[in-house]
């Protein structure tokens, strides 16, 4: 389940205004330090970026200018600036539908997974481009999915179960199929913790075959299955990370 934590570079969406503000829309003093500082954040220069887009925002206060240093900011691991930048944006232009992403990839990052899920559900209204709002719906399935993981931990499970059926809805995930299998356990409802695991086991590239074949082991085995569970268990040792568990609870059945 610790694949979360490098999937928040997807999140962030960089996008480089190729086209230089004109002079009807940015003064040219903002304009030049807007590009100055789009140059800098290509060549990885972040610092400098910001340094630059605060220049800008003396004579101007465009949405770009705020959206293109709550990225370098961002870049920077500055969250918490980071987020005021994007809210600015926003505020700058509510339609701008990339800054909802990157207020989305901050919130992200910060652990705030529900206002994580909602900028990130504003994001797909907004945007045109198909791609993106695919991308949407899954940042919204994985925001909700972290958010089920903290509601299970703390014992909530009714919540964790509503937010990772809504995530469902939004994209088959299946670190939520996952999660749910567990709660479906835990709460005795075996066949549908088998159907959840079936889910992940259908899908062509998951990498959490291992953890479907487990956790669908043990609702076998809480079902009385021996067969069904030895099967699973035989597969999941397949996978290093459940090869320990599926062979405790192989050698339990014997």
């Amino acid at each position: 389940m610790k694949r979360f934590a490098s999937l928040i570079v997807l999140i962030s969406l960089l996008v480089g205004f190729e086209s230089y503000a004109q002079k009807n829309e940015m003064d040219v003093e903002a304009a030049k330090a807007y590009n100055e500082g789009n140059s800098l954040l290509k060549a990885g220069n972040y610092e400098g970026a910001v340094k630059q887009y605060d220049i800008a925002l003396k004579t101007s206060t465009d949405y770009r200018i705020y959206y293109q240093k709550g990225i370098a900011l961002k870049k920077q691991g500055k969250l918490q600036e980071a987020e005021a930048a994007f809210k600015s944006a926003i505020q700058s232009n509510p339609n701008f539908d990339i800054s909802y992403n990157g207020l989305g990839g901050v919130y992200f990052e910060e652990g705030k997974y529900l206002d994580a899920a909602d900028a990130f559900k504003k994001f797909g209204e907004l945007t045109k481009n198909k791609t993106m709002k695919d991308k949407a719906n899954e940042y919204v399935a994985r925001s909700l999915a972290k958010l089920a993981e903290e509601e299970k931990s703390d014992g909530k499970l009714d919540k964790a179960l509503e937010h990772l059926n809504e995530a469902i809805k939004y994209y088959s995930l299946d670190a939520a199929y996952i999660t749910l299998a567990m709660i479906e356990i835990d709460n005795g409802n075996f066949q549908k913790a088998i159907d959840a695991t079936d889910a992940v086991i259908a899908m062509k590239n998951s990498s959490l075959k291992g953890a479907a074949y487990y956790y669908r082991g043990l609702a076998y085995k809480k079902l009385n299955d021996s067969a069904k569970a030895r099967e699973n268990f035989e597969l999941a040792k397949k996978d290093p990370q459940y090869k320990k568990l599926s062979d405790y609870e192989l050698n339990n059945m014997k």
